[in-house]
């Protein structure tokens, strides 16, 4: 793992990709990053919002999250950065609650890249209750804890909020990062994932100009 994180920030703040002579001073709506028809709201109107939507079974979430996390850790105080589920199938629906769960069992931050490891490297489709369960009880959850959280009014809910909140923002696959309600921001559209963070920190500084007018 280490030896992947050491990749993945060379490849943000060394390599080719990430700092080539022909990548543009600015980028342009409708080439390398899309305008949202309608705006979404924000969870905190006082903040410039970046969400990631994203799905533990895509392998290009996989790969891409220690190069969102070493970036987001860089972020300034007025970035509200912060991930959402995608799901158009039900196995997706099922990890959006792994996910809601972990958030309600105050673990997301333990358990977050443990998941995306046992979908991805070890072949566990955490697709049931049962085996899911298991999964948490092994990062000390108590199953009676779990199956509260798993099964509560709560968690239902907020799978609910962030299947809206994706259908609000037209995304087409994963992974893909909204800047403050108004832009989508893609891989294709980008250039590659590392060309993504560049577009979406043109599109926070073209927003942070917005407010200062």
């Amino acid at each position: 793992m280490l030896s992947r994180l050491f990749l993945i920030v060379a490849l943000v703040f060394a390599g080719p990709l990430a700092c080539s002579a022909d990548s543009p001073a600015e980028f342009e709506a409708g080439k390398h990053y899309q305008p949202l028809a309608q705006p979404v709201r924000t969870r905190n109107p006082d903040k410039i919002e970046v969400v990631e939507v994203f799905w533990y079974g895509c392998s290009h979430c996989f790969h891409f999250e220690p190069m969102v996390q070493v970036w987001a850790k860089k972020l300034p105080e007025d970035v509200d950065f912060w991930q959402s589920p995608a799901m158009w199938n039900p196995i997706m629906q099922v990890h959006a609650r792994v996910h809601f769960t972990a958030k309600a069992l105050g673990v997301l931050d333990t358990v977050h890249e443990p998941i995306f490891e046992a979908i991805n490297n070890k072949r566990q489709r955490l697709a049931d209750e049962p085996e899911i369960a298991k999964f948490f009880a092994n990062h000390g959850v108590a199953q009676d804890d779990f199956k509260k959280a798993f099964d509560s009014f709560g968690v239902a809910s907020q799978v609910r909020q962030a299947d809206a909140r994706a259908r609000g923002y037209g995304i087409t696959g994963t992974p893909e990062l909204i800047v403050n309600g108004k832009y989508r921001v893609t891989t294709s559209m980008a250039g590659g994932q590392a060309q993504m963070l560049k577009v979406v920190d043109f599109l926070v500084a073209k927003e942070r100009a917005l407010r200062a007018d």
